[in-house]
C-alpha cells in the first residue's frame, strides 16, 4: 500500500489509464454504433507501406479523442504560435496569406508534371491564341498577381520595406509572351504603381486582408485598365448600354481562414467588411447580367467569380469591365482551373464562342508554375453553324 501511495505510481497508473482508456472507449463507441472495429482492419489487407499508412490515417481520422481535441489544438497553434498549418500564413496586422502563393515566389517549379502536361505556359497559350485567330478571335491575357506579390510588406516585419515584388519566373514568362506577340494586361506594374502613389498612412487595399483575392478597389482598377487596353488596341468599341454603381457592402470571412476548416478559428475572427459596388443598368436598375450574344468572352478562375457570382453578385471584374465598355460580356469561370480546366470546359460549350471577337483570359499568377493539370494543349470546341436567319 505504501508503494501505491508513491506519486510515481500515481503517474504510472494515470498514464496507463490514458493509453488504455482511449482505445477502450473507441471500441465501445464502435460497438454501440454497430460499426466494424477499425483496429482489426490491418489483418484484412496485404501488409505494405501504402496500406499501413492508410491504416494509420484511418485510425487517426476515426478516433473520438483526436476529433474532439484536434480543433482546439489547431486553434491554440494558430492563436498562440501563429502557425496556420500547411495552407495559411499569418501575416501582420490581421493579414493572412495562402502558402502556395508564397511557395511560388520562393521556389522554382519542376519543368514537367504528369504525362502530356508541362508547367511552361507558353506552348499552351500560343496554341490557344493561334486556334482563336483561325476563327477571327483575338486573345488578350490578364494574369492576376498573387496577393504575396503585391503585399510582401504585410507578410513579416523583415519585409516591411518591400512594396511589391515579382517572381523571376513571372517576369520571364511575361517577357516571353510579349516577345511572341501575345497581348498582356500587366496588372503587376499597375498595382505596384498604385501602391507607390497611394498614401501609406491611409492606403486603400487592393486585396482583402483575410482572402487570396482582390478587393473592390483592385477589381475596379483592373477593369479600368483592361477596358483602356482593349479600346486602345481598337479591338472593341464602346457600346451604348449605360451602367451605374450601387453600394452593396458585405461581410466576408476570407477563404484563407475557411481553408483551415477549423470552426474554433473562424468563430473567433470577425468577417472582413468589404465595400463592394454592384453594377446595375441605368435604364432599369436591374443588376448586370451576361449576354450570350456579347462580342467579348472572359475566361478565368475565382478572381472572376468573387463578387460576381458570390455575394453580392454583379459586383465583380466582369460587371465592372462591362460598365467601362458600356456593353454586356460573357464569362466562363472555373475555380482554381484558370490554366487548363477552364479551356477544357470551353471545349464542352461551343456556343460560348459564337459571335465572339475577343477572349480575355485571366489566371492567377501562381498557376504559371503550379496550375491544376499543368498547361496542356486543349482543342477549341467544334465551330457551330451560323443560326438560321
Amino acid at each position: 500500500m505504501n508503494r501505491l501511495r508513491d506519486p510515481r505510481w500515481s503517474l504510472i497508473l494515470a498514464f496507463l489509464a490514458v493509453i488504455g482508456g482511449v482505445p477502450a472507449v473507441q471500441l465501445a463507441i464502435e460497438a454501440v454504433r454497430d460499426d466494424r472495429f477499425r483496429v482489426f482492419d490491418i489483418v484484412s489487407q496485404v501488409p505494405s507501406a501504402p496500406n499501413l499508412r492508410a491504416y494509420e490515417h484511418g485510425l487517426e481520422e476515426a478516433n473520438w479523442a483526436a476529433r474532439a481535441s484536434r480543433p482546439w489544438m489547431q486553434f491554440a497553434q494558430f492563436e498562440w504560435l501563429r502557425d496556420g498549418g500547411s495552407k495559411a500564413i499569418i501575416g501582420q496586422d490581421g493579414w493572412y496569406f495562402y502558402t502556395p502563393g508564397l511557395n511560388y515566389l520562393l521556389t522554382r517549379p519542376s519543368p514537367t508534371l504528369r504525362s502530356g502536361t508541362t508547367n511552361d505556359p507558353l506552348p499552351a497559350i500560343l496554341d490557344f491564341r493561334d486556334q482563336l485567330a483561325q476563327r477571327g478571335i483575338r486573345l488578350i491575357l490578364m494574369p492576376a498577381p498573387n496577393k504575396e506579390s503585391v503585399y510582401p510588406d504585410r507578410l513579416t516585419p523583415r519585409s516591411a520595406s518591400l512594396r511589391a515584388v515579382m517572381a523571376p519566373r513571372t517576369r520571364e514568362v511575361l517577357d516571353r509572351l510579349r516577345a511572341a506577340g501575345v497581348e498582356v494586361i500587366d496588372l503587376f506594374e499597375l498595382f505596384a504603381r498604385a501602391r507607390a502613389e497611394d498614401n501609406p498612412e491611409a492606403e486603400t487595399p487592393l486585396y482583402l486582408a483575410q482572402d487570396t483575392h482582390w478587393s473592390p478597389a483592385g477589381v475596379t482598377l483592373a477593369a479600368r485598365e483592361a477596358a483602356r487596353r482593349l479600346l486602345e488596341l481598337g479591338w472593341v468599341r464602346q457600346g451604348q448600354v449605360r451602367y451605374d454603381e450601387r453600394p452593396a457592402p458585405i461581410q466576408r470571412l476570407g477563404d484563407v481562414l475557411r481553408m483551415l476548416q477549423v470552426p474554433t478559428i473562424s468563430q473567433h475572427i470577425a468577417p472582413e467588411a468589404v465595400p463592394t459596388l454592384q453594377i446595375i443598368r441605368s435604364d432599369s436598375g436591374e443588376p448586370y447580367t451576361d449576354a450570350a450574344e456579347a462580342e467579348i468572352l472572359v475566361l478565368g478562375d475565382s478572381f472572376m467569380r468573387i463578387y460576381q457570382q458570390d455575394e453580392p453578385g454583379s459586383a465583380g471584374f466582369v460587371a465592372h469591365l462591362a460598365r467601362e465598355l458600356r456593353q454586356p460580356l460573357m464569362a466562363l469561370v472555373n475555380d482554381g482551373g484558370g490554366s487548363t480546366l477552364v479551356r477544357r470546359e470551353l471545349r464542352a460549350r461551343p456556343a460560348f464562342l459564337r459571335n465572339k471577337s475577343v477572349v480575355l483570359w485571366e489566371f492567377v499568377e501562381r498557376d504559371i508554375g503550379l496550375g491544376v493539370q499543368g498547361w496542356s494543349l486543349e482543342p477549341l470546341p467544334p465551330e457551330l453553324p451560323a443560326p438560321a436567319p
